[in-house]
């Protein structure tokens, strides 16, 4: 697929960096004008950051530092030039972290990944993001609009109405987790219903395995992309597809400037090596300038052989902090800490996300002093993490002295 969303994602490679470097003067400008952005950039003169070197001048804003931040100056930090109640949608993620949404058609930059899939006006859409709470579903309906794109607004769960769904309003794409979407197939395939009209799916907000992409192309949705965005940017870098071959690495979007730091520090580091994902956004609500997403990647060489020009990045290659995602929802080490604050028998705690990716196993280990029953704690990591958890009581001191709280040690393919 070739055909692109607009002209500025064949600019020479050179022009798009004039044309951004031009726009962050006024960027940082606009940004002193809310007072958590006039705190962070406090001295710095506006005029003055027109540079890379510049911009790696300035402090580094860590997606980890949003909850106390938006603490201290409710509901956003003191980070949007828009004021809340001027805003079209205040979303709540676990954390809790709070996040706007504008009134800009398309303001999560949707469109572009759903047009590198190949969809265009006209297209049926069936959106499997949650509508709760959580940004996701409305990233897509933004993009869907501005392609002219139906919606089947479907959410999260009730698997015997997706399937429904798709047999009667027959959508031409899905949009969600790829592991819901092979819970879809398969209880279709039970229901021995037809489904044949997806024939193509854009994913994100969990990883997707190479073997679960082949694993859905085999099972009818030929064209398979995934994408890479936050609820706080939205999108960030999406795949890409030629003659219906995935390209290698995601593109960045053409609003946004990728920094990759050295995590734990605002250092960029050369092409190739592997650090955080520093991000820049040009968003006129919510303007982010050096926003380090605690994602890990790396830059790849050359252009994407679809045509686009803009930087290519791995996607993602795990997490620069504790912070992890388990089944497409963050959980923070604060949260942990939360769970054996409620049960003083609990000496010390250790998260540890096992199995493979889609199919994420998490399992509480806990050094105990006294006896506790194993159910509570099951309850109540439900209840501070909104996920399903199991317990393992071990030994006292067999725990790792390292001041690891979550440790990932799922398997990537």
């Amino acid at each position: 697929m070739t055909d692109f969303f607009d002209p500025l994602e064949t600019r020479d490679p050179a022009q798009r960096e004039r044309e951004l470097m031009a726009r962050l003067p006024q960027l940082v400008k606009r940004a002193q004008g809310a007072p958590g952005w006039a705190r962070i950039l406090q001295g710095v003169n506006a005029s003055d950051i027109h540079s890379r070197a510049a911009l790696a001048q300035l402090p580094v804003t860590r997606k980890s530092d949003l909850k106390d931040l938006q603490a201290n100056d409710a509901p956003f930090g003191g980070l949007t030039t828009t004021t809340p109640r001027q805003l079209r949608h205040l979303f709540m993620s676990p954390g809790p972290i709070f996040d706007p949404e504008g009134h800009d058609k398309d303001w999560w930059r949707f469109a572009r990944p759903m047009a590198a899939l190949g969809l265009r006006a006209g297209h049926v859409v069936q959106n499997c993001f949650s509508y709760h709470f959580t940004p996701a579903a409305f990233m897509t309906e933004g993009g869907a609009a501005k392609l002219g794109c139906p919606v089947i607004p479907a959410g999260t769960g009730q698997t015997e109405m997706q399937v429904q769904a798709m047999v009667e309003l027959k959508p031409d794409a899905y949009v969600g987790t790829p592991s819901f979407l092979k819970i879809i197939i398969e209880k279709a395939r039970e229901m021995q219903a037809d489904i044949s009209s997806v024939t193509r799916a854009l994913v994100g907000a969990e990883a997707l395995p190479p073997s679960l992409r082949k694993w859905l192309q085999d099972n009818g949705v030929q064209h398979v992309l995934q994408m890479y965005g936050s609820a706080d940017i939205g999108n960030i870098a999406y795949e890409t597809q030629t003659d219906g071959e995935v390209n290698p690495g995601m593109v960045l979007d053409e609003d946004l400037i990728l920094e990759i730091v050295r995590p734990g520090t605002g250092d960029p580091l050369p092409e190739g090596e592997v650090g955080e994902v520093v991000i820049t956004s040009f968003n006129p609500d919510y303007p982010l300038i050096r926003f380090a997403t605690g994602d890990m990647s790396a830059v790849m060489p050359g252009v994407s052989r679809c045509g686009r020009t803009n930087t290519r990045i791995k996607g993602w290659m795990g997490r620069a902090d504790q912070t992890t995602k388990v089944r497409a929802m963050f959980v923070h080490p604060s949260q942990v800490a939360e769970v054996a604050k409620r049960h003083p028998q609990i000496r010390k705690a250790r998260l540890v996300v096992t199995g493979e990716m889609a199919n994420d196993i998490m399992t509480l280990h806990c050094e105990v002093d006294g006896t506790i029953v194993e159910d509570a704690i099951v309850d109540t990591i439900r209840d501070v993490t909104k996920l399903r958890g199991e317990v393992k009581l071990v030994a006292c001191g067999s725990l790792p002295n390292d001041g690891k709280v979550i440790e990932d040690a799922r398997k990537y393919e």
